[in-house]
């Protein structure tokens, strides 16, 4: 499998992922162009993990993790990292770019 183009699971929905996907920023009220590829990616599994939420966001958005094992992270998810809050059962807030 390529990363240029795949589906995911998110919140319930399957959605388009990998860096041929153009979408914008993840964050409200950003209109960023992006892609849905692994480089704007919160956390490090598509379609969210323990410490990210699987959104895409921008370079104004996406921050440096707490650690390799975080990969890099979304502001509210980076907040939960450094409070120590790892909770598998989160949800991100849903967005309209990823209909």
């Amino acid at each position: 499998m390529g990363y240029a183009s795949y589906t995911i699971q998110r919140n319930g929905q399957t959605i388009d992922a990998g860096y041929a996907i153009e979408a914008t920023c993840d964050e409200p009220d950003c209109g960023a162009d992006i892609d849905r590829g692994l480089a704007y990616l919160c956390g490090k599994q598509p379609g969210g993990d323990e410490h990210g939420c699987g959104g895409y966001y921008c370079g104004s958005h996406l921050f440096m993790g707490p650690s390799d094992e975080t990969g890099d992270l979304c502001g509210r998810c980076a907040d939960r990292a450094r409070e120590g809050l790892v909770d598998e059962d989160y949800e991100p807030p849903s967005s309209d770019s990823l209909t």
